[in-house]
């Protein structure tokens, strides 16, 4: 065998049961570890799986979305602004959208009502989100029945529920026709909420953006991407003030870390006095304190991560779920995909398990260097 390799399993094998013999105090110290890096694995997991799953979702987003602006307002679309933008280069298709929200007193909340450009449901029924059809105890063949603008009822028949899948984007969602949409909110005909715009090429996305804005210039422009990036600051947003919170756990796991670094336990320095006197080197000593550190915080990194895998992806991430998700009364219930984003593991590692192992080598180093007499007279 290398020798090399012999001495430093040598000194790995001294280092667990060195570990072994401290126990107690060993476990209590690798429990409150884990919990930290779990902690803080949870929340980047998390908050990555949401922004992955909203990346999925808003891939069918059209491309270019254009509303009308009166004093600074959203306001409804002509229709004979589709023929405008028909022609622009690069277009390849224009759909005028109606949609809008809707507030439910029975519960408390509002509800985003859709006329789907294909498929829409045949007039008198819809098709609802799950957190809504939950919050009103719906199923299909029950009747919903609205309040509309001009203050009579309208009942709807529930034809199915929304896959659960997308209910990050589709939990308060009501898909209806064009005709019970109009008689609901009393929309004007030859109007529309907006307009949806297909670009052939996604390279000449902000140049269709730009040539719309010169034919409407009383228009605001949205596009898919500047989309994606809102939900992305959305859950950032929310992630920080999760990691602002959570800077009580970092601060314990400072403190752990000083500790360590404020010396070793009288226990500890005679146990190095009689290895020097043994005839173990400084460099030995050193080995076998960084073998130590590195045990203690892998295992406590990989259990943490673990920790934190099962709780976002097996319990839904119960604990931060509230708050990186949302506040809505029609909460959203969906399986988050898992996703890795190796920068965010690789930094993690590099606040826990670097700063942990440095500690503990710092008053190892002044003990090794010392005279064995002076460490055992200490």
């Amino acid at each position: 065998m290398i020798p090399w390799l012999q001495r430093h399993l040598g000194l790995l094998d001294y280092t667990v049961a060195a570990l072994a013999r401290r126990k107690g105090r060993n476990a209590g110290l690798l429990a409150a570890y884990t919990l930290i890096v779990a902690l803080l694995a949870s929340l980047l997991l998390q908050g990555e799986a949401l922004r992955a799953t909203a990346e999925d979702l808003l891939a069918g987003a059209p491309e270019v979305v254009v509303q009308r602006l009166t004093a600074g307002r959203h306001d409804l679309m002509p229709a004979e602004r589709l023929d405008a933008l028909a022609g622009l280069r690069g277009v390849s298709r224009v759909e005028g959208r109606l949609w809008g929200y809707h507030f439910d007193a029975a519960i408390g909340a509002n509800y985003t009502l859709l006329v789907p450009a294909t498929d829409a449901p045949a007039p008198g029924t819809a098709r609802v989100g799950a957190a809504l059809a939950r919050a009103r105890g719906l199923a299909a063949g029950d009747v919903l029945s609205l309040r509309t603008y001009a203050g009579t009822p309208l009942a709807f028949r529930i034809a199915g529920i929304l896959d659960e899948g997308g209910e990050l984007v589709s939990a308060d969602l009501m898909l209806v026709s064009e005709a019970d949409f109009r008689a609901l909110f009393n929309f004007p005909a030859g109007h529309y909420t907006d307009l949806a715009l297909a670009v052939t090429n996604p390279a000449e996305v902000r140049r269709v953006a730009q040539k719309v804005l010169e034919r409407l210039p009383d228009s605001r422009v949205i596009l898919r991407e500047e989309m994606r990036r809102t939900y992305a600051s959305v859950f950032d947003w929310r992630q920080g003030l999760l990691l602002a919170v959570s800077v009580v756990a970092l601060m314990a796991f400072a403190l752990l870390a000083w500790d360590k670094a404020a010396g070793l336990s009288a226990e500890e320095r005679r146990e190095i006095g009689i290895l020097k006197a043994v005839g173990w080197d400084s460099g030995d000593v050193m080995a076998m304190k960084l073998w130590e550190g590195l045990l203690v915080s892998l295992l406590a990194f990989l259990l943490g991560y673990v920790l934190a895998w099962v709780h976002v992806f097996h319990f839904d991430a119960a604990v931060f779920r509230p708050v990186l998700q949302g506040w809505s009364v029609l909460y959203p219930q969906f399986r988050l995909a898992p996703r890795v984003d190796v920068m965010q593991v690789a930094t993690l590692f590099c606040l826990t398990v670097l700063p942990y192992v440095a500690a503990t080598l710092v008053p190892v180093w002044r003990a090794a260097t010392s005279d064995p007499d002076e460490v055992l007279r200490a």
